[in-house]
């Protein structure tokens, strides 16, 4: 094959184009659990799982309302799980009182989180999920200037569990 300017312009461009692509799949949390039982669970089986509005929030990306969960209140020692598979996903030292009654949290266990952009609004949102069961947490702002990271990850109660220390 011939060699030309346009050949290398593209094939720099397509390049250019995978490289991200590539780095982000390699250190995406949610690779380290491709393979758990947890991602096979039918819609059924969640349904048996989880109440109704778990299943609505974990499965469904819905909302509870604020206010709502008795997590709010939480100040014990200990650590925050997923309601779906318990994954392991915030410390309570870094729970927070944010005052919009959904707990708050300023930072999170590493690898746990997985995140994508939620466009459901009229402004897009950084929607972040259980890396393991990919259940739907919450949304993560970053407009709290008066903890460590300026990060508030504004979790659903409902789809949390506490387990004391």
């Amino acid at each position: 094959m011939k060699t030309t300017r346009r050949n290398l312009v593209i094939g720099g461009l397509v390049s250019g184009l995978a490289i991200p692509g590539c780095a982000k799949a390699a250190s995406d949390p949610e690779d380290a659990f491709k393979d758990s039982e947890w991602r096979d669970l039918s819609a059924d089986a969640w349904k048996e799982r989880l109440d109704p509005l778990a299943y609505k929030v974990l499965r469904k990306e819905g909302t509870e309302r604020a206010f709502t969960s008795p997590l709010n209140d939480e100040k014990r020692e200990g650590v925050f799980v997923c309601a779906g598979c318990e994954l392991e996903l915030f410390k309570s030292e870094w729970k927070f009182d944010s005052g919009t009654g959904w707990p708050s949290f300023y930072t999170f266990i590493e690898g746990a989180l997985g995140e994508k952009t939620d466009l459901r609004l009229w402004t897009p949102r950084r929607e972040y999920h259980c890396a393991r069961c990919l259940g739907h947490q919450g949304h993560v702002f970053d407009d709290w200037p008066d903890v460590p990271t300026g990060l508030r990850y504004c979790n659903n109660g409902v789809a949390l569990k506490f387990i004391p220390a």
